[in-house]
């Protein structure tokens, strides 16, 4: 009857699920094959019952149905037919969040890495990983998975199926291995497996990188990401040569390479580059020169994450940042990027590294090269963003533009319409005290510019000003009072 709609909804108004899930609390500890069918066939029925129905699913959760569940599959282990029906009604239960909740306080975990252990057949553990990949999105499951030894059984499996061509074989790697990566995903579950970068699992992981199974090569790279998430981790990591395995495993995909392999090795480089300490060591490396070979990538991940990576290595190395930013094809493609309005990652993090350029190189050359890429425009327009903190990279780094090159860029900064927008963000009660700071101190900079100058004070600027004298934050009103100063003085 639970097969259809109708049905469910039939059993649904007359209380069958109450019905059903007591009778499996009363049967739940009896072993005689009758019990043991009439279970079976229980399960079935919740099985049905909760398919494809979240408001039915909530339901039998809040009946406490979970505990019970998972007591089954202890008792009744041996049965094949009964722990199928189970786990596949655990499947259609382990989708919602509330449900997460009540496993974590069940030894699931523990029963279904042992049931795990047992089975031979490639459908069995199949059956079996559809569980557990939805389980394993809860932090505190992942660290009970791991403790009740699923990675090691994990582990086993890719090194069975590594070398296999067997359509089986290839599921059964692809989904140990993202399984392994989920895992990595909980703080405390990765750090357990990280164990100071001397534990057998991270130095498993490792070994996958310059595999020849591209799927193993991409979890391999997600992992090493999913480790450096703390400075610690990939201090130790760098010390220890991880970097020269990531370039030479993006090498391997520089020509019509692996998309998605590409995406993690450079989102583990981009993570690595964090702490202040691996910046300079990633440089001298060669990582920027590695990163640089995928300008050409037309695949917007690719992209978002090789200019994450950029803007991570450069952060404080003036010499770093100078030497990109005077890379012409890069500046080009970086204006190109900004305008990529279908990818409102891709274009953000394009901005912020034009931004980022100037303000860690304070070069006048590298300042040259963004004005004839045409990329003022970009950074004007960045700083009407709706995040503060690009707000703040934007107007510094125009800041600087107006005190080193202020010729060149004027009449980019003139068309940009720069002095409008700044006079609309001193106007706005709504901007932040920094954005406020920066608007002004770029205000004073922007006079020493006939034509702007003159569009400054056709603006009514020291009104604006005026009124910020007697702001809240004090650094805000002491620069009020000097760009007060120079504006009357220019007047």
């Amino acid at each position: 009857l639970c097969f259809t709609d109708e049905g469910r909804n039939a059993v649904d108004r007359a209380g069958g699920a109450h019905i059903v899930v007591d009778h499996i609390r009363s049967l739940c500890s009896k072993t005689d094959p009758a019990s043991e069918k009439l279970l079976t066939v229980f399960c079935g029925m919740l099985m049905n019952y909760s398919n494809e129905n979240d408001t039915l699913q909530s339901q039998l959760i809040n009946m406490g149905v979970i505990p019970t569940l998972v007591k089954l599959l202890g008792i009744h282990c041996q049965n094949a037919a009964l722990t199928e029906m189970c786990l596949v009604a655990f499947g259609n239960l382990a989708e919602l969040e509330s449900s997460k909740e009540q496993f974590a306080y069940t030894n699931i975990a523990e029963e279904l890495v042992k049931l795990f252990k047992k089975q031979i057949e490639h459908d069995k553990k199949e059956m079996i990983f559809e569980v557990l990949a939805p389980l394993a999105e809860n932090d505190v499951i992942k660290l009970q998975l791991v403790e009740a030894g699923l990675v090691e059984c994990l582990l086993e499996i890719v090194q069975k199926t590594v070398d296999s061509d067997k359509e089986d074989d290839v599921a059964e790697l692809k989904t140990a291995s993202d399984l392994m990566v989920l895992l990595l995903l909980g703080d405390e579950s990765m750090q357990k497996l990280f164990e100071g970068g001397k534990g057998s699992v991270f130095q498993r992981v490792l070994s996958w990188i310059p595999s020849n199974s591209h799927q193993l090569q991409l979890a391999g790279a997600l992992a090493i990401a999913n480790f450096a998430r703390n400075d610690g981790n990939c201090i130790h990591m760098v010390d220890n040569g991880i970097v020269q395995k990531l370039m030479d495993l993006l090498d391997r995909h520089v020509e019509d390479g692996n998309v998605t392999v590409q995406h993690a090795a450079l989102s583990a480089l981009r993570n690595l580059a964090i702490p202040v300490v691996n910046k300079a060591k990633m440089l001298s490396a060669g990582v920027a020169e590695a990163v640089l070979k995928f300008l050409r990538s037309e695949m917007p991940p690719v992209q978002f994450k090789l200019l994450g990576t950029l803007r991570m290595l450069i952060d404080a190395q003036a010499e770093a940042a100078e030497q990109l930013g005077k890379n012409v094809k890069l500046v080009e493609r970086l204006v190109e990027w900004c305008e990529a309005k279908d990818h409102a990652g891709v274009m953000g993090e394009s901005n912020r590294l034009l931004s980022a350029l100037i303000r860690h190189s304070k070069s006048k050359d590298v300042i040259r090269t963004i004005v004839q890429s045409g990329g003022i425009k970009h950074l004007v327009t960045m700083a009407t963003s709706e995040h503060v903190i690009m707000q703040n990279e934007a107007l510094v780094a125009l800041a600087l533009i107006a005190a080193l090159e202020l010729v060149t860029a004027e009449k980019d900064l003139e068309n940009a319409q720069l002095v409008q927008i700044l006079h609309r963000l001193l106007s706005d009660d709504r901007s932040a005290p920094e954005i406020k700071y920066n608007s002004m101190v770029l205000i004073c900079a922007l006079i020493g510019s006939e034509p702007l100058q003159k569009e400054v004070h056709s603006m009514a600027f020291l009104e604006v000003v005026s009124k910020l004298r007697s702001h809240e934050n004090k650094t805000v009103a002491q620069q009020a009072s000097l760009t007060e100063q120079r504006l009357a003085v220019e007047s």
